[in-house]
């Protein structure tokens, strides 16, 4: 048995990839918990309409103001057309923070907003004490600390199929056992190009990764390692290891998530096919398993998985983030920032793909960075932050002249 069907979930970014994953399995496992509330940017108004149809929430959260209107309409439509009272709305960031800290002890917030704007939700479900399962890795990369400091034991459960892989490994492992993390890339579509070859890159081409179908920012952020880069630093704060203890090693298949190495020599592996439900599922019924979630491994099939290090000659974030990470002081921030400002500028036509991490390193190394958070507490990270945007769109500016 899961538990209650009383415990009640709230989803932001209901209509991304993970979102609509995490509903797909509320939907066969019904028993995990009750949709209480959904947020959404607003950019799928008739997604949002077929999701309250079928899961039927008390709210619905629409973050961009501009976009309420026409998402509230398609809902009512809908919820008219069968006969159903219409949930309650309500619109801005405000408000999806407001859903955040709504619910409670035994209940989960999955927090699969993408980008640094789901920190301030991500801090709001911690403080309510309800469980977070966390599929947005930036609040933890951002926040650092403060996110840390703010989550009971055991109340952070990544929604990440690296992370949930090392949790499941570490179970009955004590932390003075572990001697290293293997955080497991795939290497994205340009594994094995140099430098000259990436020189040409386009959009279109950076969204055709070779294992796992997801958002654009984050497909992007897999072309050029970033993504990666943020897993090791949120490894860090999940598990509570200097960076230098996580490795990152290219495994093309995408079959062995990640791995744990203990101090007597041994690695503990977590496998399973490129199926974020996965870490959906287990996020949402821990410490229960749900039956028949997804597809297992095959071992009468004949198959190979493959290893190899990361070329951080030509993919540089990584050894970016690393860096920043060991510095402190914002400087993850400024580092999310400004990748989130070039990932931008990329699919505008104003930066190539090799300026994405370019453009990193030149907010980082600018020379009016601030270099320490002035006091405790949020707002000092949302103005290093803001600094950082300035700064990239600045850069990237001046760039086009």
């Amino acid at each position: 048995m899961i538990g209650p069907r009383e415990r009640r979930l709230a989803l932001l970014g209901a209509t991304g990839s993970i979102g609509t994953q995490a509903l797909d399995v509320l939907a066969r496992f019904p028993e995990v918990a009750r949709l209480h509330g959904l947020a959404v940017g607003g950019s799928r108004p008739a997604l949002v309409a077929e999701q309250v149809l079928a899961h039927r929430p008390e709210r619905v959260v629409v973050s961009d103001p501009a976009r309420a209107e026409e998402v509230e309409a398609a809902v009512r439509r809908s919820c008219r057309a069968e006969g159903l009272s219409p949930p309650r709305f309500d619109a801005g960031a405000e408000a999806v923070v407001d859903l955040a800290g709504s619910l409670g002890d035994g209940d989960v917030v999955l927090n699969a907003i993408t980008g640094s704007v789901g920190l301030l939700p991500t801090l709001a479900g911690l403080a309510s004490g309800a469980r977070l399962a966390l599929a947005n890795k930036e609040s933890l990369v951002v926040g650092g600390d403060l996110v840390t400091d703010a989550a009971a034991p055991g109340q952070i459960l990544p929604v990440d199929s690296e992370h949930t892989a090392i949790a499941q490994a570490l179970v009955g492992v004590r932390h003075d056992q572990i001697d290293h993390l293997v955080v497991t890339a795939s290497g994205g579509p340009f594994r094995g190009r140099s430098r000259e070859q990436l020189a040409a890159v386009t959009p279109e081409q950076a969204l055709a990764h070779p294992t796992w179908s997801m958002g654009r920012v984050i497909t992007t952020n897999s072309a050029t390692l970033v993504n990666k880069a943020l897993e090791v630093i949120e490894a860090c704060f999940q598990f509570g290891l200097p960076e230098e203890r996580v490795q990152v090693v290219v495994h093309p298949q995408s079959i062995v998530h990640s791995m744990v190495t203990l101090v007597d020599g041994s690695t503990i592996a977590q496998a399973s096919p490129p199926d974020m439900r996965h870490a959906i599922g287990w996020a949402l019924a821990h410490p229960e398993k749900l039956p028949g979630l997804a597809a297992a491994l095959d071992f009468s099939a004949a198959q190979s998985w493959t290893f190899e290090p990361v070329d951080e000659d030509t993919f540089d974030a990584i050894a970016l983030a690393r860096a920043a990470h060991r510095e402190g002081g914002g400087a993850m921030a400024v580092y999310n920032a400004a990748n989130e400002e070039a990932v931008e500028a990329f699919f505008d036509g104003d930066l190539g793909f090799l300026g994405i991490t370019a453009l990193i390193r030149a907010v980082l190394e600018h020379p009016e960075r601030p270099r320490a958070l002035p006091a405790d507490g949020v707002q000092p990270l949302l103005d290093v932050e803001a600094w950082a945007r300035r700064s990239a769109r600045q850069l990237i500016t001046s760039a086009e002249r």
